[in-house]
């Protein structure tokens, strides 16, 4: 896709910082460098040198890179500044190019989105550098890795491929259904295939709750009676004062939540109000809080104080839970058998055991990492538009060849759009304003 304009933006992080990478792409990117630098530096060398400004004065003294169009990230010229990172640095340079013809600041995702439209990267790469982007563990960088390096793409095109040949198979049967050339077991062998899809995109759909753990957290809540401990064990668990802790019951009125990194994987932990007859109206929305958030949760660790234990009696149904007994050492008999693991927010015994149970329970849920998994929402949206249109072609014994192989099409259709195979103009903006400006 030819753009006539270029654009420029700081693609490292905050300033100021050492080095700071200013990006340029576009039909006008030569130009820039031979008006910044001197002269044009030699493809994917770096070049060391003054960077000049329109009166002559001098920037920076930086390396600068030149990545000629196609063989370029956007598939078109593209140029690197690597400056110090002094605020005033980089505005300096970003306001010289922004002065240059043709140039302007890019916006949100746009050197992504212009690789998308230049056919570098299809639409599931370009997700996944978002989520690689915003990776914070190592499962989520392990997940992102495995998509923007093509495995999700290649696992949909091989769909893609198959509904393409029954398709092919059903309208050659309608065109030719009185030659030899095309067998009477044809028809057979392209619904039975379509069976197996249907299946295997409906597992594949059911995986999407793994993907969000990965990506958003396993969510574990803790619920117990006022002064079981709670605000204590979350702030020992993530090791600082994120929740107050006092004697005083009822402390905590809202929801406090923390996040932590056991074994590679995400894990939001999140402290809630005392689970009793409420004394007043915050407290009564605190609860009843708690209670909504626990109805989302993937695990909840009921917590009680042993030497005085209240049970939580309202847990929500169909959720994992593990019952934990807290003051360990002020407990005269803390191992009768009713708890998971006993434990102590103050000297901290017991904790260690209680992370490793969450997070092997963390790790069950997400699964085998590598496999492939539906990464955003919309995918499992247009996976079940896509079984459904096999479920109609092929639960409707007396639908004409026709229909059935345009059923057969618009799943095909819904399977492209999850790499932009197909038209999907009207997700570009939506998808490519999430990404950090200079990405």
């Amino acid at each position: 896709m030819l753009f006539t304009d270029s654009i420029a933006a700081l693609s490292s992080g905050h300033l100021p910082s050492g080095v700071a990478i200013i990006r340029i792409s576009g039909p006008h990117v030569r130009f820039a460098l031979e008006t910044i630098c001197g002269s044009l530096p030699q493809p994917r060398l770096a070049h060391y040198g003054a960077l000049h400004a329109s009166d002559g004065r001098v920037i920076d003294k930086a390396l600068t890179l030149f990545f000629p169009g196609p063989n370029s990230f956007t598939g078109e010229d593209c140029g690197e500044f690597q400056v110090h990172g002094g605020r005033a640095v980089v505005a300096t340079l970003l306001a010289e190019i922004s002065g240059l013809p043709g140039f302007r600041q890019a916006e949100a995702g746009e050197f992504t989105k212009r690789a998308f439209l230049n056919g570098k990267i299809d639409l599931l790469e370009a997700e996944a550098l978002a989520d690689l982007v915003n990776a914070e563990t190592e499962a989520q960088r392990q997940f992102a890795v495995m998509n923007s390096g093509g495995a999700q793409s290649e696992f949909y095109l091989g769909w893609r491929r198959r509904l393409i040949h029954a398709r092919a198979m059903i309208e050659a049967e309608m065109d030719f259904a009185d030659e030899g050339d095309v067998p009477g077991s044809v028809s057979t062998q392209v619904w039975r295939d379509v069976k197996l899809l249907i299946e295997e995109m409906n597992r594949h759909a059911d995986g999407y709750g793994k993907a969000e753990m990965i990506r958003d957290g396993f969510d574990v809540v803790i619920l117990g009676a006022p002064n079981a401990g709670k605000s204590s064990l979350l702030n020992a668990l993530v090791r600082r004062e994120a929740a107050i802790v006092t004697d005083e019951p009822g402390t905590t009125r809202d929801l406090v939540e923390a996040v932590l990194d056991l074994d590679g994987m995400k894990v939001r932990i999140t402290d809630t109000a005392g689970l009793r007859e409420p004394t007043g109206k915050v407290e009564a929305i605190g609860i009843e809080r708690a209670r909504e958030r626990a109805k989302g949760a993937d695990l909840i660790v009921l917590l009680e104080d042993m030497t005085s234990p209240v049970a939580v009696l309202d847990i929500p149904a169909g959720i994992r839970n593990l019952r934990i007994g807290n003051k360990l050492d002020l407990s005269a008999s803390p191992e009768d058998g009713r708890y998971a693991a006993s434990i102590s927010t103050k000297s901290g015994e017991g904790l260690d055991r209680l992370l490793d149970m969450i997070s092997a329970m963390a790790g069950e849920a997400i699964g085998q990492r590598g496999d492939v998994l539906p990464s955003r929402l919309r995918h499992v949206e247009l996976l079940q538009q896509a079984s459904g249109y096999l479920e109609l072609a092929l639960s409707t014994q007396d639908l004409v060849l026709e229909l059935k192989a345009e059923n057969l099409r618009l799943a095909s259709d819904r399977i492209g759009k999850l790499s932009g195979a197909v038209d999907v103009e009207d997700l570009l903006d939506v998808i490519f304003s999430q990404f950090c400006i200079g990405k």
